[in-house]
């Protein structure tokens, strides 16, 4: 995801962090491949004039001549500027003052629209909503028993009537199911069609009269780009959307519709969704996004998925070992199993600021295969070579690599990334005792690579904001 926006943007941001003194010239000369790294990504043509020219405002003006650091006071510019771009801060779901709370799910055919709701209703449920699902696509062939077949994936009841009923009567009756079951939240799945037309539109229009939904969510692939895009804009013309979802972003290594769309239509981006495993969808942040595309990493993310996947009490024992420096090859080989249950390592390790400038992480991955690969090259070491990898001299690997069926290239490979490793976890050490908000946000200040940046505290997307949210909000307030 933005692997191509970022790779150009850092590449332009980096010539401007060495420099102890920025001369227009310079800046100038870092606009034009930051405009060429935009354009790269697919953003709008006069999205990216734009963006450049408030950046170049800021850059050349006082802003930057008064900083002792203009190269990454130009860094903080450009990140303020991307967040601004994407919205800013999160957008909130609107829930009802009353349930249920209704939304109306829309989109073409191919976006994920189905796949998508199942992931938004598991979303609710982590946070202790009751989601009823509405079948109400009766044209497309298999639609209900897709939604039925996910529905029972994720333990959550689907209301439908059948391929011959209206779907606006669908839409109607769901809210006397939603009564009878006692769900707090409606979700409903909508017809597409391959492409925009006005018998869908009529319909969609109908049942929106009918519902009055507290939401309208579109649902757009983003790897479709631009034309992600133009379709947000004749949804948005016709039902007044009240958020986008953008569906396989982890395909798209451009970005330019995550970073459009919302300047193009004023249209929020809610929520991201990755892959096709049916997994809680991801809320938008901006602020998190422009930091992960600039390469400072993206600490409350991590911690947040580090809260849901990694055992708290081996994170802390974890921690402990490497802050007495006993973090042996056995620790290695349990992290790395902990970390699978995170997700991808590359994405992982991109949230850790400073990690993608680390030679030797560039390319890391984690699957099962080579997880099993690991585990047999450690399971043939010795007690003592596990506890004491220093003591590896080349008749030790040639043993090893024969008794696990790989060769002594692949041992040195795991023993090269078992010292990476321990490099990075000494420098994410302070997170294992600190899995929660503050802990992060301390983290997102010490870690920060801009100097002076911090990250703020997001609300919960789902209307759970705890104390410290609120001081957060009243704090601004009164500025």
């Amino acid at each position: 995801m933005f692997e191509g926006l970022s790779n150009g943007l850092q590449k332009a941001l980096d010539k401007l962090r060495s420099k102890g003194k920025l001369s227009e010239e310079d800046v100038q000369t870092a606009m034009r491949e930051v405009r060429l790294a935009l354009l790269a990504a697919d953003v709008n043509v006069k999205v990216v004039k734009e963006f450049v020219d408030r950046v170049k405002e800021r850059t050349i003006g006082q802003e930057v001549q008064k900083s002792l650091t203009p190269g990454q006071q130009v860094v903080k510019v450009v990140y303020e500027e991307l967040t601004d771009l994407m919205g800013g801060s999160e957008a909130r779901l609107n829930m009802a003052s009353q349930p249920p709370t209704i939304i109306m799910m829309v989109g073409l055919q191919g976006a994920g629209k189905t796949t998508t709701i199942a992931k938004l209703a598991m979303s609710f449920v982590q946070h202790q909503h009751r989601p009823l699902l509405v079948a109400a696509d009766v044209y497309r062939p298999a639609a209900i028993k897709q939604l039925e077949v996910l529905g029972n994936q994720i333990n959550v009841p689907v209301f439908q009537m059948g391929t011959q009923a209206d779907p606006v009567e669908i839409a109607k009756r769901s809210r006397e199911e939603a009564a009878r079951q006692g769900a707090d939240v409606i979700l409903v799945d909508t017809a597409g069609r391959l492409h925009v037309d006005e018998q869908m539109m009529d319909e969609l229009a109908r049942m929106q009269t009918e519902m009055n939904p507290d939401e309208v969510l579109l649902v757009v692939d983003a790897m479709t780009g631009q034309d992600a895009v133009h379709v947000a804009e004749t949804f948005h013309q016709r039902l007044g959307l009240t958020g986008v979802i953008l569906t396989k972003m982890d395909g798209d290594s451009r970005g330019g519709a995550a970073l459009t769309v919302r300047s193009v239509t004023g249209c929020p981006i809610k929520f991201v969704g990755m892959g096709e495993k049916i997994e809680p969808l991801e809320v938008f942040y901006p602020e998190r996004i422009a930091s992960r595309i600039l390469g400072m990493g993206d600490v409350l993310s991590l911690i947040e998925r580090a809260q849901q996947a990694v055992d708290a009490d081996k994170a802390k024992e974890m921690e402990q070992k490497l802050r007495t420096a006993k973090f042996t090859l056995d620790d290695f080989r349990e992290w790395m199993q902990q970390v699978q249950n995170m997700g991808p390592l590359d994405q992982i390790m991109k949230m850790i600021p400073g990690v993608n400038k680390m030679k030797g992480l560039e390319n890391v991955s984690l699957d099962d295969k080579r997880l099993r690969r690991i585990d047999a090259i450690i399971s043939s070491m010795t007690k003592e070579e596990r506890a004491n990898p220093t003591i590896m001299n080349a008749s030790r690997r040639r043993r090893i690599a024969l008794g696990s069926g790989v060769v002594v290239r692949d041992v040195n490979q795991v023993l090269n990334q078992f010292e990476q490793m321990q490099q990075m976890m000494k420098r994410f050490s302070g997170f294992g005792k600190r899995l929660g908000r503050k802990g992060a946000l301390n983290a997102m200040k010490s870690l920060g690579d801009m100097g002076g940046m911090a990250g703020e505290n997001p609300l919960s997307a789902f209307g759970n904001d705890g104390p410290e949210s609120r001081r957060h909000h009243k704090k601004k307030k009164r500025k």
